[in-house]
């Protein structure tokens, strides 16, 4: 008996079918019995896979959904690759998960990673067929692609090996991840992201270069990742959950996190499947064919995008289909759709439509995200309890701080009127004093020098500038592209040689040129270019905020927690601390698990805290639709006290996988790498910054007036008096449009969108 009916899936793509099915099939299954797979011995007797459980499966069917226009030769190719994930997967299961042997497991991994060699390498004898099949395939696949797709695909590659310890290890103890936790681990051990490399090497179109590392991209492969690794936990729920006692699977996750039956479990899960890929249609159609101008790409390569974004469409309607139909999974009652055998391969072959009910659950949840309405009266947003464990400490040079910073905001202009604002400056001095940023700083950075202090104080105070200057400056018609413009010039006054800048032309350069040249001086070129990444980060979330504020949509939820964070600054003031020991601790330790959880954890508490604080301010004064409290109002349907209580449980929850890792997961990565005393001196110290980090900033907002609602109104007027940035002018519409169309939308209307562009 099925555990809960599968809900109605939004499916706007018709699946169609490779011709050179039948082929891939009989190849397939001659290369996995070449390589092992079909009498591989399970530890208890039995094996792993027989020929008939091979047949059942039938991942050339899935292929032929997913890969629908590449040739036989291709897609033979591509099946090899499923079917071995899919081996090594279940491998992994029989030989480690059952068992718990975890140093087994990491030893296996170890042997796998040498199988993936570079120019020159020689790799070793296979052991096993997870081996063997590997080595085939990197040497059939890897000579035909570039190195820039070589190195994006040994990354994902390896991140659907190595974090399967992740998996292991949260079986070993029993712990089941919190809902944040959860979608940024399956992407990395799901397979998704190395699935969307392999659509580059079925639709004969690498992604740019250049264009790898933007945010369209990363969010289209993201929300590409996520409705993959969500429709396929909704289809397997009952083998991982039920039968085979797995414990990662957002179902799952999401009943013990609502605690709720496992049917609105599995719902809610639906609804963020939705969302994402709503989020990955608006990021096509708005996000990309923007990218595409700001580049000048070439017309070839705007083409390759466009059958990348084909081919990620493809995959999620034929990887739904083979759900529905696969032997594999739990699908019973689940819809299945008219396959258009091959069909047109042309532009605008995906925007075919299907029938109104696989569209109705993305126009409903669409209509919802673009119909807030800004500038409702919703009052003081009474304070949850917050689970904070770690104390507060203040530095001795606070009062001397406290001078400083009124002294240098003031010689850079920040209490000066502005144009394009309406009523004098962006503060005033009154506003400064209580904001208080040096008590901030001297809370987060407790052991800092006078100096030190005096920098991160005005570090503090020129982020809240400018995160509050660019909505009041640029936050009117047309006023996206002048920030833009602005964007452009600030690199100017970051350089990484530390030499001339131009004259600034406003506060926010001028404060940035007298920031850089003080925190820039004593640092290496590598240092200096990390660094101002960060600050680059920050301001081109500036821009996102503007974008969605002109189409008066509320974000999805995964991309507005994830845009927060830069937003917020959080890496901008973590690497204040972190540089200090810049060419002491390899970067790669950093981008380990531990530590990127340890830091992402913190980096949430951080910002949730700030929008529990700020909700009345943004949503009620400036009319804004950033704030995760109303982001979870708009998600779940729920009233602000109720989306309130779920934002403190996310906090909560991370606060608590936080002294999860520090406790467990770091120890052991100290251990695991042998790193010397001093590092890890250093990266134990970077633990309790992060604690001090956040206890400050919860601290600071306790006690700041900005957030107060007498401070608002003397500083607003009565609620909603303020020239509205981005005025509706009917149900998800705005002054300014980047229009969304209401229905599917398919390559023909990105290709239409990038001429134009």
């Amino acid at each position: 008996m099925q555990a809960f009916t599968l809900p109605d899936f939004y499916m706007p793509y018709p699946a169609r079918l490779n011709p050179h099915l039948e082929r891939s099939r009989e190849h397939s299954a001659a290369w996995a019995r070449e390589m092992g797979m079909l009498d591989s011995p399970k530890p208890g007797g039995g094996v792993v896979w027989d020929e008939e459980a091979l047949a059942r499966m039938d991942y050339a069917l899935m292929c032929a959904y997913t890969h629908p226009d590449c040739d036989g030769p291709a897609l033979d190719l591509i099946t090899d690759w499923y079917v071995w994930v899919f081996f090594f997967d279940d491998h992994f299961l029989e030989l480690f998960k059952h068992s718990r042997d975890l140093s087994g497991a990491k030893a296996h991994l170890d042997r796998l990673e040498l199988f993936m060699t570079l120019e020159g390498q020689t790799p070793p004898e296979p052991e096993n067929p997870a081996e063997a099949g590997l080595k085939d395939l990197w040497e059939r696949t890897v000579p035909a692609m570039s190195h820039g797709w070589r190195r994006r695909f040994v990354t994902s590659t390896h991140n659907l090996m190595v974090e399967s310890m992740w998996e292991l290890d949260n079986i070993d103890r029993g712990r089941i991840a919190n809902p944040i936790e959860y979608v940024q681990m399956r992407r990395r051990v799901g397979g998704a992201p190395w699935s969307a490399n392999l659509v580059e090497y079925a639709v004969g179109a690498e992604v740019p270069e250049g264009l790898a590392a933007t945010r369209p991209l990363h969010v289209l492969c993201d929300t590409f990742a996520d409705a993959v690794h969500l429709r396929n936990d909704l289809f397997s729920y009952q083998r991982e959950v039920r039968e085979e006692g797995e414990n990662s699977n957002a179902v799952l996750v999401f009943e013990r996190f609502f605690d709720c039956p496992t049917q609105e479990a599995a719902e809610l899960v639906n609804d963020l499947l939705t969302s994402r890929l709503l989020q990955f249609e608006n990021t096509a159609l708005a996000e990309v064919p923007a990218l595409l101008a700001e580049h000048a790409v070439p017309a070839h390569e705007q083409v390759g995008v466009g059958l990348y974004v084909k081919g990620l469409q493809d995959w999620q309607s034929g990887g739904h289909e083979w759900h529905a139909r696969s032997s594999r999974y739990m699908n019973e009652g689940a819809v299945t759709a008219p396959v258009v055998a091959r069909g047109p391969a042309g532009l605008g072959a995906s925007a075919l439509r299907l029938p109104s009910a696989a569209t109705r659950p993305g126009l409903l949840r669409r209509a919802r995200q673009q119909s807030h309405t800004p500038f409702e009266p919703v009052g003081h947003l009474p304070l949850p309890g917050f689970h904070m464990p770690y104390p507060v400490r203040t530095s001795p040079h606070l009062e001397t701080a406290r001078r400083h910073a009124v002294g240098w905001a003031r010689r850079m202009g920040m209490f000066d009127a502005v144009p394009g604002v309406e009523a004098g400056g962006v503060w005033d001095e009154r506003r400064f004093l209580g904001f208080d940023f040096a008590h901030c700083a001297s809370m987060i950075h407790a052991d800092a020098s006078r100096e030190q202090l005096d920098l991160s104080s005005d570090w503090l105070a020129w982020g809240t500038y400018g995160d509050d200057y660019y909505p009041l400056v640029f936050g009117s018609a047309g006023g996206l592209a002048a920030a833009r413009l602005s964007n452009e010039r600030l690199p100017a006054f970051m350089p990484i040689d530390a030499g001339a800048t131009p004259e600034p032309a406003n506060p926010i350069e001028r404060g940035l040129a007298d920031l850089w040249r003080r925190t820039a001086e004593p640092m290496d070129e590598a240092a200096r270019r990390h660094f101002r990444a960060t600050i680059e980060t920050m301001t081109a979330s500036w821009l996102w905020e503007l974008d969605n504020q002109a189409q008066n949509r509320v974000p999805d939820p995964v991309d507005y927690v994830e845009m927060r964070r830069r937003t917020f600054g959080s890496d901008l003031t973590m690497s204040l601390a972190k540089l200090a020991h810049y060419d002491a601790v390899p970067p790669e330790i950093y981008r380990t698990r531990t530590m990127r959880e340890l830091e992402t954890a913190a980096q949430d508490y951080a910002t949730f805290t700030n929008d529990l604080f700020s909700y009345q301010k943004e949503i009620e004064f400036e009319g804004e639709v950033h704030n995760l409290v109303l982001v979870v109002e708009n998600f779940l349907d729920v009233d602000r006290l109720t989306a309130r209580d779920v934002v403190a449980d996310l906090m909560t929850a991370r606060m608590r996988q936080f002294e999860h890792l520090v406790t467990h997961d770091l120890p052991a990565l100290l251990d695991e790498l042998d790193l010397d005393e001093r590092v890890r001196g250093i990266l134990t110290r970077h633990a309790d910054g992060l604690k001090e980090w956040m206890s400050g900033i919860l601290e600071w907002h306790r006690r700041c007036v900005r957030y107060t609602e007498t401070e608002l109104r003397r500083h607003h007027g009565p609620a909603g008096s303020a020239a509205p940035l981005f005025l509706p002018s009917g149900l998800g519409t705005t002054a300014v449009r980047v229009t969304v169309p209401s229905g599917p939308v398919g390559l023909g209307d990105l290709a239409s969108r990038v001429r134009r562009a």
